[in-house]
């Protein structure tokens, strides 16, 4: 049971999930106290030696299959890592992208080889994965981008330059969503793989300076004439690269709404226990009828959401999971997320604006998830192709 009072549905109920639940949580506890956290937050990059510790703990590629590495889970695994990095408030720590985001691709698109060379360096935390999609002019339109692949007998020379590449100071095995093809448009997609650590030509740039999420390193990636062997390209041939991404993101946009759920309920948990102890003209804040109700109407959005967010995990496992649903989740809950805390931090009045206390970071830390995994206004445009 959680804030909300909702029991959990039955394929998060099994044995080995619970128990792992209790494992994640306590690992947090001891290896992201809040004075690492906030170190993180202060050298905007969550130590390397935190992967290696995310590793030897079992946490990295938890979805992927033992033969290669992997902890041989399935996408409930990778939920209860999300829920418990936003439950615990260990904001920055990429695991959840390296796990759910990159692996999947060579899962699924990878030739044997592939699976075998980069998905146990993954497991082990030797590679750190980062995806470079969005450019200075191509952000939620994929399409647009700029940055080219061209063959030179066995390799691919890649040219360009991409932003807000999350993992960016730290990954370095980075896929890379080019143009093998520009006149074919989306068909002239692909996306290749790029080892940072033998790379020349290969360059990262700042560092950005975010509105929030301090901790986590999202960065500025340059390529000039990086040369990569032809057999880095993601799938048995060129201009596949949309399909794959295509596929992909649905579960990406799920993702957003598993993490907005677990942060909707953390604002809640922190909300009710301040106003349960402040006072005001003689009576705690939650004897008031103002703060009574605005929680009343916060819990019971945060129950819809949490419901609606279980029957698309249990939809997702069942590979029943389509772009337009997932495309619901992640704008409706994203945007009740900032509803919701933003809410929460005016009941903390003051103290709601200060730095040192979480609720102010996660009302900075929330406002990106209405952008990244493709805006709102592009959620909109693919469920009303449904209509």
């Amino acid at each position: 049971m959680t804030v909300l009072n909702i029991d959990r549905p039955d394929f998060m109920k099994d044995e080995d999930i619970v128990i792992f639940e209790d494992a994640v949580g306590k690992f947090f506890d001891e290896h992201a106290p809040a004075s690492r956290t906030a170190k993180w937050r202060e050298d905007g990059v969550v130590e390397r030696a935190m992967w290696t510790e995310a590793a030897e703990a079992g946490l990295l590629c938890l979805s992927m299959p033992e033969e290669y590495g992997g902890a041989g889970g399935d996408y409930r695994h990778e939920v209860v890592l999300m829920e418990q990095l936003g439950k615990k408030g260990v904001d920055g720590f990429g695991a959840s992208l390296h796990n759910a985001i990159i692996a999947p691709y060579i899962l699924h698109y990878g030739s044997q080889e592939q699976k075998e060379r980069w998905l146990p360096r993954m497991a082990s935390g030797e590679l750190v994965g980062a995806i470079a999609m969005t450019e200075p002019g191509a952000g939620s339109d994929l399409q647009g981008v700029k940055t080219t692949a061209k063959k030179d007998g066995n390799h691919y020379v890649i040219n360009g330059q991409k932003t807000f590449i999350t993992n960016g100071q730290t990954a370095n095995l980075i896929i890379v969503v080019t143009k093998t093809d520009p006149s074919a448009g989306s068909k002239g997609t692909s996306l290749i793989v790029v080892e940072t650590d033998d790379a020349p030509g290969f360059e990262r740039g700042r560092n950005l300076d975010k509105l929030g999420q301090d901790a986590q390193d999202t960065s500025e990636l340059f390529f000039n004439d990086v040369r990569v062997p032809t057999s880095n390209l993601i799938g048995p041939e060129e201009g596949k690269g949309f399909y794959q991404l295509m596929q992909q993101l649905p579960q990406e946009r799920l993702n957003i709404a598993v993490q907005g759920c677990a942060t909707i309920e953390l604002a809640l948990q922190l909300t009710i226990d301040y106003v349960k102890e402040r006072k005001a003209f003689g009576q705690r804040l939650i004897d008031f009828q103002n703060t009574q109700f605005k929680l009343a109407e916060c819990k019971t959005e945060a129950t819809v959401a949490r419901t609606f967010v279980d029957r698309l995990i249990g939809l997702h496992l069942e590979g029943k999971l389509d772009a337009a649903t997932a495309s619901m989740a992640k704008y409706w809950v994203s945007d009740l997320e900032n509803k919701i805390i933003d809410e929460c931090l005016q009941l903390f009045g003051g103290y709601g604006f200060m730095n040192e206390y979480p609720i102010a970071r996660m009302y900075k830390d929330s406002r990106v998830q209405r952008i990244y995994g493709g805006s709102n206004e592009i959620m909109k445009v693919l469920i009303a192709r449904t209509l």
